[in-house]
This record gives structure tokens, C-alpha cells and sequence, in this order.
């Protein structure tokens, strides 16, 4: 695990699933692993990293042994995209108090404004190796 990037997302949130998908089609050199923060693999990494895992309403980001939460997270996410997505990286000159504020305005209302499921998304067959328990 410690050579990959690891994305770990709630996994009955609507929006967290889109953006998984999202990144994972982007994702062409196949560098991130995903695991959702009701998994095992999540727990254990938390508790490493000293983090509760009841206290998250965030996408947390595991990269070279150092852990982002939030905005932090997302933007440091993109740096692995194809495309243009990599010049969202440049948000991170925005103070992080800036950009936490917003980040958290969708957290809150994610459930409110795009659902969510029962239970965490499955992964389709031909990416199923990129996700962690």
C-alpha cells in the first residue's frame, strides 16, 4: 500500500461515488487506489495517522506517507488526473481556510443535495484490483 495513493471517500455518498468514478476514469496511469471510509482498510489507516474515524465528513488523501483532509485533498487528487484536470493544483495558493469553507458547504449538504445509498458502491469488474477493503 505504501506505493500507491490512496483515496479514501464515503462510500454510500452519491457525490463521493461520482467523483471516484470520475477520477478513476482519469486516472490512466492507474496510480490511485481507492478504499471507502466504512471499510477495514480505511479504519486501520485512520487510526495510524491518528484520526477518528467517526469525526470525518471528508475524502481523505494518502500520498508518499503524508494524509489530506478536505480541499487539501481534492486538489492534491487532481495532480494524478490526465488532462487539464492537473492544473487544478494551482488552487492550493488559496488559503486553505478559503477553500475548507466551501469544501465544507458541500460535505454538509451532500446527503441533502445528492443522496445517498444503503450501502457502499461495488466496483465494476475492470477496476476492482484499484480497490481496497
Amino acid at each position: 500500500m505504501e506505493d500507491n495513493s490512496i483515496v479514501l471517500f464515503d462510500g454510500v455518498c452519491n457525490f463521493c461515488n461520482y467523483w471516484v468514478n470520475f477520477a478513476i476514469k482519469r486516472d490512466k496511469k492507474r496510480k490511485l487506489r481507492f478504499a471507502p471510509l466504512q471499510g477495514e482498510t480505511a479504519k486501520k489507516l485512520l487510526l495510524q495517522f491518528n484520526i477518528q474515524p467517526t469525526s470525518l465528513s471528508s475524502v481523505i488523501f494518502i500520498d508518499k506517507g503524508k494524509i489530506y483532509t478536505q480541499s487539501s485533498a481534492a486538489i492534491r487528487i487532481c495532480k494524478y488526473l490526465d488532462g487539464g484536470w492537473k492544473l487544478c493544483y494551482g488552487l492550493i495558493i488559496i488559503p486553505k481556510l478559503i477553500r475548507d469553507f466551501f469544501y465544507n458547504i458541500i460535505a454538509r449538504n451532500r446527503y441533502k443535495w445528492y443522496g445517498k445509498k444503503d450501502e457502499c458502491m461495488i466496483p465494476a469488474p475492470g477496476v476492482k484490483e484499484r480497490f481496497l477493503p
